[in-house]
C-alpha cells in the first residue's frame, strides 16, 4: 500500500505496450505537464523497472515512488 501522499495531475496508461513504447509516451505526456507536478505512470512490461529509472535520473525528474504487483508497475514522477 503506498503512503505516499503526492497529488497525482496526469496518469498514464501504458499498460500492454513493450519497450520502448511506454517510455516514448512517458518522454511525450512529461512535457505537457508544468515543472514540479506529479505524474502516475501505469506499466505492465518489466524493462520499465529498468527504464523508467533511467528516464528520471538522466532527464532530472525525480522518481517519487516504484512498485509492483502482480505483472503491473507503478511509477510517481514529479516533473524537473
Amino acid at each position: 500500500m503506498s503512503q505516499n501522499k503526492e497529488i497525482v495531475v496526469t496518469q498514464l496508461d501504458a499498460c500492454g505496450l513493450f519497450c520502448p513504447e511506454p517510455v516514448m509516451m512517458l518522454h511525450n505526456k512529461i512535457r505537457d505537464i508544468a515543472t514540479g507536478e506529479v505524474l502516475e505512470m501505469l506499466a505492465t512490461d518489466p524493462s520499465t523497472t529498468r527504464d523508467v529509472p533511467k528516464f528520471c535520473l538522466f532527464l532530472g525528474h525525480e522518481l517519487l515512488e516504484q512498485s509492483e504487483q502482480d505483472g503491473h508497475y507503478r511509477y510517481l514522477i514529479r516533473k524537473a
